[in-house]
C-alpha cells in the first residue's frame, strides 16, 4: 500500500485567488487554440510544401532521362568525368545527350570553343590537334542518326578517335574550322560497362 503524501497548505498571507472572468477565459483558450493550430499546422505546411518539391524533382528527372535528342546546356560533372570529356572553358552552343543499354553507354557533346580552348579539351582527353586528320568524320552514322548531326556543311572538318581499353571510354570527335576562331566540336564518347 502507498502511503499518500500530505498536501501543502496555502500560505496564510496569500489572498485567494479571484474566480477567472469571461474575457481573460476567452483569451486564454484564444491563445491555447492558435498554440494547437500552429503545433498541427506547421508540420502540415511543411510536408505539402516537401511533397510539391519531391513531385516537382521527380518531373524534372523524368523530363530529362526521356529526353530524345541534344538539349542544350552542360553536361554534369559525374558524366563529364565518367566519360572522360573536358568541356572547356570558354565554350557556347554547348548540347549533350547520354544513352544508355546493357552492352554501352554513350555521352554525344557539342559545344564551340576558341582554339586556346580546342587545345585544352584535346589535351584533356589526351591527345592533340596533330593526331587529327583532315577530311575524317569519325563519328558513325548510326551515331550522327541519333544525334542528329550533319557533317556536309562548310569545313574543312577534322576528325580522330582516341581509342581506350575498357573500362576507360573511346572518344570519337570531329571538329568544324569553317570558322578557324571558333571550332565547333562534336564528341561521342562511348565506354561499356
Amino acid at each position: 500500500m502507498t502511503a499518500s503524501l500530505p498536501r501543502q497548505a496555502a500560505p496564510a498571507d496569500e489572498p485567494p485567488r479571484p474566480p477567472e472572468d469571461r474575457r481573460h477565459m476567452i483569451r486564454r483558450r484564444a491563445i491555447t487554440l492558435l498554440i494547437i493550430g500552429l503545433l498541427i499546422g506547421v508540420p502540415a505546411g511543411y510536408l505539402v510544401i516537401s511533397a510539391n518539391q519531391s513531385r516537382n524533382s521527380g518531373k524534372d528527372k523524368e523530363a530529362k532521362y526521356s529526353a530524345t535528342s541534344l538539349a542544350a546546356g552542360y553536361p554534369s560533372k559525374v558524366q563529364r568525368r565518367l566519360y572522360q570529356v573536358p568541356v572547356p572553358h570558354p565554350a557556347d552552343s554547348v548540347a549533350y545527350y547520354e544513352t544508355n543499354n546493357w552492352k554501352t553507354s554513350r555521352l554525344y557533346v557539342e559545344f564551340r570553343t576558341t582554339n586556346a580552348g580546342l587545345d585544352a579539351f584535346l589535351n584533356g582527353v589526351g591527345v592533340g590537334r596533330e593526331d587529327l586528320k583532315k577530311g575524317d568524320i569519325t563519328i558513325s552514322a548510326r551515331d550522327q542518326h541519333i544525334s542528329g548531326w550533319k557533317f556536309t556543311g562548310p569545313g574543312p572538318w577534322w576528325g580522330l578517335v582516341h581509342a581506350q581499353k575498357n573500362p576507360a571510354p573511346t572518344q570519337d570527335i570531329v571538329v568544324n574550322l569553317a570558322n578557324p576562331d571558333f571550332p565547333m566540336v562534336y564528341v561521342v564518347s562511348r565506354t561499356v560497362p
